[in-house]
């Protein structure tokens, strides 16, 4: 196996071609074949990185932090998740049945994974809906994990749903600053309607920041920036339904895990900002929640290997509060607070991601608290990274136009990268 070449080739020539393999798990009725990528194998403990989604791949989005790792001397696999990408077909070539895919399979694919490389234990850092898929891999199989980062973790499917509503509202809708007054102003005049509204100023929370979302919501309840606004509220709009980007992002066939297993778009209360009011609306023909697999909370204290809870100071999908009950449950747990960011360092702030798995790895897990500021300040790498500044620069130039470039808004395009959770 040497460094991945080929670029313009098909995924899965790319995994075949010397990055990496697949392993043959059953899959239903079937058999499917799991493609990883392993780029290059080297003395010590690998780390394994899980995407968020439900649906995100791994070949294809993180290419540039493959390369970054190597780089780093960092020996790093990655599986691409079943019904995703090179993994999303079974052995006759037809699509993965949903009910094929569960977070459960998931988990033990990457077992297959890690026993067809000849790695006996890794460490794992997962990465929104990739925390929830490590934690139940950890379960499942407890003598494999060296380490573990839970990258804006998950916990419970129902407890987070509760958590994640009070934490927007609170700073966003309730609270004293100046963007949830104009916020509350927004929704009283019923110029947008409220799922949009609650779209755009989430997204623009987390990506562009605080200063930014008070410039658009003023110049909005203004009659102004009406295109930066529509081009907010359309981001992500294929990434929570259909069939999404071939390689890049396949929400269909993990619908199982989505809805059926974590409980996204369960009926939403009716209130701004609320987290299941994407998904609701593609719910009627999912599977229904059937609750959760595995308690977590419960499972968490028994633990016992270096874990770091990586945690953006604005990220509204997976908020501090979890984090900080994540640190509470798990033994000798360390938090790593990165501020001036939202949700996922994986796709965000990348060198701060490996970074924190390098030290893990290294067995520095004490001296993550004291190296957090140095982590953080590192350039921001990472592809989800620019959408801030496209954000930032787009408001700008539509207000120093004459009129602030005024259109008509939309309200059909709503959603961004690992809602909820990842």
């Amino acid at each position: 196996m040497g460094d991945e070449r080929g670029r313009g080739r098909p995924v899965e020539q790319q995994v075949r071609a010397g990055a990496g393999g697949c392993v043959r798990r059953p899959a239903g009725n079937g058999e499917v074949d799991i493609a990883y990528l392993r780029p290059r194998p080297r003395e010590g403990t690998p780390i394994v990185f899980l995407p968020g989604g439900p649906g995100l791949a791994s070949a294809l989005p993180y290419r540039a932090l493959r390369r970054r790792a190597v780089k780093r001397g960092l020996d790093v696999i990655m599986m691409e998740h079943r019904g995703v990408g090179a993994s999303r077909r079974d052995i006759t070539g037809a699509d993965l049945a949903i009910e094929a895919v569960t977070g459960e399979a998931a988990a033990d694919d990457l077992a297959a994974v890690l026993d067809a490389t000849g790695v006996e234990r890794a460490v794992v850092y997962g990465s929104s809906y990739g925390t929830y898929l490590a934690q139940l891999f950890a379960v499942r199989h407890p003598g494999r994990v060296a380490g573990m980062v839970l990258d804006s973790p998950m916990l419970s499917a129902v407890d987070d749903v509760a958590t994640v509503r009070a934490f927007r509202r609170d700073l966003l809708w309730k609270g004293p600053g100046r963007a949830a007054a104009l916020f509350r102003e927004l929704l009283d005049a019923e110029q947008v309607p409220v799922p949009e509204a609650s779209h755009v100023v989430q997204v623009v929370y987390e990506f562009a920041g605080p200063e930014v979302l008070e410039r658009l919501l003023a110049a909005r309840l203004a009659g102004r920036a009406l295109r930066t606004w529509r081009r907010v509220a359309e981001l992500g709009a294929g990434e929570i339904e259909g069939p999404g980007t071939r390689f890049v992002m396949e929400p269909d066939l993990v619908a199982g895990i989505t809805h059926g297993e974590l409980g996204y778009g369960e009926a939403p209360d009716g209130l701004p900002l609320d987290p299941q009011e994407l998904f609701s609306h593609h719910a009627a023909d999912r599977p229904p929640f059937t609750g959760e697999r595995v308690d977590l909370p419960a499972a968490l204290p028994h633990f016992a290997w270096p874990t770091a809870v990586v945690s953006g100071e604005r990220d509204l999908r997976t908020p501090r509060p979890i984090a900080e009950r994540i640190v509470e449950l798990v033994p000798g747990a360390v938090l790593v607070p990165l501020p001036d960011l939202g949700h996922s360092a994986m796709d965000t702030h990348q060198l701060a991601a490996l970074n924190v798995a390098h030290v893990l790895a290294a067995g520095g897990l004490g001296r993550l608290p004291d190296l957090t500021p140095r982590i953080a300040a590192l350039p921001r790498r990472g592809a989800s990274g620019k959408l801030g500044p496209v954000i930032r620069a787009a408001l700008a130039l539509e207000l120093a136009l004459p009129g602030g470039r005024q259109g008509s808004p939309s309200s059909r395009g709503r959603g961004d990268r690992h809602r909820r959770g990842g």
